[in-house]
């Protein structure tokens, strides 16, 4: 046996003996396309563990996760567990007698559930790990000014994310990237990533590689309104990559004269305006609303005033003054 931390698989180049019976642990949409190539690749999901239904909207209604939704139009086993180390939970878990559970955004697990199935419990995560470790991957990469970025399977071990490394693929971080294109291109690439990964462990070629810890490691820590708000004494650059690393969710923000604004799209006009000082709003109240910042302006391109739709510039300013 290869060990990977505290699972076993199959030697190289040896065939499994027996099916895999799979788990399958995610909420949000981004788990999706990784559970729908299992299921349209014929593998047997003996559950699907997904968090439970939550109140949204002005109704409070009770909403299902994308993963629930799309296992019960596809008639799978589903598990909403509030507590993962409820005894019941976990005596259900074992009777399912599943051999590998896959992870795809979903929340950290007690050792009692990932250490379960024999072939271990392996993750999809939004970067190049070591890189980004952390619940905003794919946010921070695009902060930083990244070029690149990718997606990765490993197995799971106790600190969270550091498990050795199964496979690796890269996406490139385009100029006009936000979080949205970048997290739709990665979805499709992590299901991909999943797939593989799952015949490798069923054709016994997996040969997993320890993280490597240097000091240069940049983690992606959980992101809050607090983290949000733009700070304009920054670069352009800086001001525009953050912009797009927030849009369009969770939004990054500012107040202008006085009011809240979610702020989606961005462009960076450099150049020298010494007379300007950073956050100082400069519009011609038509077609513009330029902020200062260290080295040039900001153009405004798409905005959402608190308790207004979201708008272009131009929109916005036919109803409202600057």
């Amino acid at each position: 046996m290869i060990e990977c931390g505290n699972v076993g698989v199959t030697k190289d180049n040896e065939l499994m003996s027996e099916k895999l019976r799979i788990i399958f642990m995610g909420t949000p949409e981004f788990a999706v396309p990784s559970l729908k190539i299992l299921y349209e690749n014929n593998y047997d999901i003996v559950a699907v563990i997904t968090a439970p239904d939550k109140p949204s909207g002005r109704g409070l209604k009770l909403t299902a996760s994308p993963v629930k939704e799309y296992a019960v139009a596809n008639g799978l086993n589903i598990l909403q567990p509030t507590n993962l180390k409820n005894p019941e939970f976990l005596a259900y878990l074992k009777s399912l007698n599943a051999n590998l559970q896959i992870v795809v955004a979903f929340r950290m697990l007690p050792e009692a559930v990932w250490s379960m199935p024999k072939f271990g419990t392996f993750n999809l995560h939004a970067s190049l790990l070591p890189q980004y470790r952390g619940a905003a991957p794919i946010n921070w990469a695009i902060i930083n000014g990244e070029k690149e970025t990718g997606a990765t399977t490993f197995f799971l071990q106790h600190e969270i994310d550091t498990g050795d490394l199964i496979f690796q693929e890269k996406e490139p971080i385009l100029e006009q990237d936000n979080v949205e294109t970048l997290y739709e291109r990665l979805k499709e690439k992590g299901a991909g990533l999943v797939l593989k990964t799952i015949q490798g462990i069923e054709k016994g070629e997996i040969h997993t590689i320890p993280q490597n810890m240097t000091p240069e490691l940049k983690s992606a820590p959980k992101i809050f309104k607090e983290t949000c708000e733009i700070s304009w004494n920054k670069t352009g650059r800086e001001i525009y990559n953050f912009v797009r690393g927030l849009s369009p969710y969770p939004t990054a923000w500012s107040t202008l004269n006085g009011k809240f604004f979610k702020i989606y799209k961005t462009s960076f006009i450099p150049g020298s305006h010494s007379n300007k000082a950073p956050g100082e709003i400069i519009s011609d109240g038509k077609t513009f609303i330029h902020v200062a910042c260290q080295d040039g302006l900001i153009s405004l391109e798409e905005l959402q005033m608190e308790g207004k739709k979201k708008m272009i510039i131009t929109e916005f300013l036919r109803g409202n003054k600057i």
